[in-house]
């Protein structure tokens, strides 16, 4: 099996373990995964939120905020885990597509 083969068939194993992300925090009441706190969470978990994130924390929005499709946040869990995979493949997508783009444009004519 050629390496780039071994590749996607890692990645598509990652997007079908995507769904993990709703079970697991659930099943271990943590909350929110590790990272994705917003600025509502952070005087609870730190006692504070600091400035530079309250500053720029409007700036951007997420276009799949919690990797779900606006008015689906409270669907069924498989209904969030086919949204986390869609998500996912988005995500890998979009990171192809900037590595084809800049490939095009910097890779040496051969």
């Amino acid at each position: 099996m050629k390496t780039i083969s071994k590749f996607w068939l890692l990645i598509a194993v990652l997007v079908l373990l995507s769904p993990l992300g709703l079970f697991l925090p659930d099943y271990f009441k943590a909350g929110s995964a590790w990272g994705e706190w917003g600025t509502e969470e952070m005087p609870g978990l730190v006692g504070y939120v600091p400035a530079g994130l309250a500053r720029l924390s409007a700036a951007w929005n997420a276009p799949v905020p919690d990797y779900a499709f606006r008015g689906q946040e409270g669907a069924s869990l498989f209904v969030l885990s086919l949204e986390y995979i869609f998500s996912a493949l988005l995500g890998i997508a979009a990171c192809a597509g900037v590595v084809f783009m800049m490939a095009k444009l910097f890779g040496r004519k051969q």
